[in-house]
């Protein structure tokens, strides 16, 4: 039977005909890059096909990982923070799930540590209404960037796709964070100082509120938030001081209002930070506490929500707070009962619930939490609290008839070893009719037991 050893000897001279035949493709892939634009996954993903890889089993697990990675996300909330593992003999994609709001921006920030130089694909996705409709990609970082910044077009999830190239393993950490694009308009205020909040209702109901107000002592300067062009002052007897700066990067325009002093004129170019105006309460202002009314208006859309634009988060994301030295290995349920959750928080949704001694893979860790693959494949997170290792067995075995050791927990998988009657194993865990066992030369594999 083949050991370990062999099956990563065979990986490696897999690896090295791989890059061969993926370099011989580049005149196939000429015409194609003519007429079509391809992200880095994408042209990696046709160099598969262009050599016949697509066909092999390897390739077909690596194209099915990335696909599974959309359609079966993790949903995480901001800011996160994960630490995991690719294993070389495992193609894997990981999928986040994440709300984002527009005037956000996203940025995924990556650290790899690994022996040999791996290529990660990263990319942006909006999720569709309809699950049956293909995410939408939005952004894409160079395989050899660390970072990916992109900016949200509209409120509704999107899908971060991390997967590395073929044959490659490596220690992992993700970080995803929002950030504001817009510098704040008033120096040395932040969202903290935001009292009045988009679509509060005006007029007694007759209208809501199209903006924030911020609060500040008259006479502070109000800036540019963006570089631009003033395109108008004015008053007016709602907005009294007014000035309006078109930000022609995001196609909008920014509405200051009840400014005490207007100090720019039409046609001036500003950056950001110069200052537009100062604070004050004109217009139906006047019997309120100095403040700026701060307005976004898309062009053909019409006002939408400042804050995403304006909030800087001050949360941290959370440090990994378990034992890193179980990532990539088994651990096993240690309560009588655990819940598997839909993301790393005990006020989440509980995706399903394991007996004691049910194994399971750790693929990483974040918070107080592990990411953990069950022996169907599926993955979720249990509390750090609620596993062990699985260095001491459940209980010995002694083999009464010849039987088979299967590679995953399932009766169709490839046999990995044989076990002769008589042979004495060490049970591990236990899944359904299923035991992890450990045989003496120390590999792991999976013993079917059928039910009677």
């Amino acid at each position: 039977m083949m050991n370990s050893f062999t099956k990563i000897y065979i990986y490696k001279v897999c690896l090295l005909l791989l890059v061969v035949v993926v370099a011989g493709c580049g005149s196939q892939k000429t015409l194609r890059g003519v007429f079509k634009k391809e992200t880095p996954y994408e042209r990696y993903a046709s160099s598969l096909k262009d050599a016949n890889l697509h066909q092999t089993a390897l390739g077909q697990e690596w194209l099915s990982a990335g696909n599974r990675a959309l359609q079966d996300s993790i949903t995480i909330t901001l800011p996160f923070k994960e630490t995991g593992y690719f294993a070389a003999d495992k193609p894997r994609a990981l999928g986040y799930r994440l709300e984002a709001q527009r005037g956000e921006r996203i940025v995924v920030d990556l650290e790899l540590r690994s022996q040999e130089t791996t290529a990660v694909f990263m990319d942006l996705f909006e999720a569709t209404t309809n699950k049956a409709d293909a995410p939408k990609h939005v952004a894409t970082a160079d395989t050899t960037s660390v970072q990916l910044v992109y900016e949200v077009n509209d409120d509704r999830p999107h899908i971060l796709r991390l997967q590395p190239e073929l044959l490659r393993s490596a220690q992992y950490t993700v970080t995803v964070q929002v950030k504001p694009t817009m510098a704040f308009p008033v120096p040395g205020k932040s969202s903290r100082n935001i009292s009045s909040i988009w679509g509060d209702p005006r007029d007694a109901g007759a209208r809501r509120h199209e903006g924030v107000d911020i609060f500040a002592p008259r006479g502070t300067p109000v800036i540019a938030s963006v570089d631009g062009t003033v395109t108008r002052i004015g008053t007016s007897p709602r907005g009294g001081n007014v000035v309006w700066l078109s930000d022609t990067k995001r196609r909008q325009n920014l509405y200051y209002a009840h400014l005490d002093k207007q100090l720019v004129a039409p046609g001036q170019r500003v950056s950001v930070g110069d200052t537009l105006g100062l604070v004050g309460n004109t217009g139906n202002a006047k019997t309120t506490a100095p403040h700026l009314h701060f307005g976004i208006y898309r062009a053909g859309m019409g006002a939408t929500n400042p804050y995403p634009y304006l909030h800087q988060p001050t949360q941290a994301p959370p440090a990994v707070a378990v034992d890193g030295a179980k990532i990539g290995n088994w651990v096993r349920v240690a309560a009588r009962q655990a819940n598997i959750r839909l993301q790393p928080s005990a006020k989440t949704g509980v995706f399903g619930s394991l007996p004691q001694h049910t194994p399971l893979q750790v693929t990483g860790a974040t918070g107080n939490w592990y990411r953990v693959q069950l022996p169907n494949g599926a993955e979720g997170y249990i509390s750090a609290t609620l596993v062990e290792t699985i260095t001491r067995p459940v209980r010995q075995k002694t083999v009464a008839l010849a039987a088979e050791v299967l590679d995953a927990a399932h009766p169709a998988a490839p046999v990995k070893d044989s076990l002769a009657a008589g042979s004495k194993i060490a049970v591990l865990g236990l899944y359904k009719n299923f035991e992890l066992v450990q045989l003496p030369a120390g590999d792991i594999g999976w013993l079917h037991e059928p039910v009677n």
